[in-house]
């Protein structure tokens, strides 16, 4: 007699896009570990005395997970992008509110933190969230990778898999995309 094996997290997102009920809950504690490191790489790069922390946003982004029934997951790569991009709109959101109800008192993200990027400073979250939004309208790819090297802490070939292009493409586009970033958030 063979034990069965537990599924994979491959197995869980397949189950998850087929829309079978509790798949999100079996992935979850597979998940959970990254998804907690994720949420630390996103808030380490804020300003230190912000309240939200890493086991909230991961909880917050588990309540917008379960809401996107129809998502097609290609692989744990596209999953954890996923995450890091409801991570960062959590993040954004909240900043928001908070710069509604006290104007001035918005969160700030270091975008040199963890990633060699060109700005040094502490930036306002929801500027950083409308450049990446202006450079999108620009150039999606460049956006995306900036979302995707940044917020999910991904490497230049994890990035370059996940948008089907080569590594030397990701690095010119990181470049580029942060020298523009840099420009358009200096010039406020």
């Amino acid at each position: 007699m063979s034990i069965p094996t537990p599924p994979s997290v491959t197995d869980l997102l397949i189950d998850l896009q087929r829309g079978r009920d509790g798949a999100l809950d079996a992935l979850m504690p597979l998940v959970y570990d990254e998804l907690r490191s994720l949420a630390g790489r996103v808030l380490h790069a804020e300003r230190p005395d912000q309240t939200l922390q890493p086991t909230a946003l991961v909880h917050e982004a588990y309540l917008r997970l379960v809401d996107q029934r129809t998502a097609n997951y290609d692989g744990r790569t596209h999953f954890y992008s996923v995450a890091a991009t409801l991570m960062r709109r959590i993040v954004v959101d909240m900043a928001r509110r908070r710069n509604a109800a006290k104007r001035g008192g918005g969160l700030l993200v270091r975008l040199d933190t963890g990633v060699d990027a060109a700005i040094d400073d502490a930036l306002d979250v929801v500027r950083v969230d409308e450049a990446l939004d202006a450079l999108a309208a620009i150039d999606p790819r460049q956006a995306r990778v900036v979302e995707l090297r940044f917020f999910a802490g991904l490497s230049t070939e994890e990035t370059a898999t996940l948008l089907g292009v080569s590594e030397r493409t990701i690095k010119r586009d990181w470049a580029m995309a942060r020298a523009w970033l840099h420009r358009a958030l200096s010039a406020t």
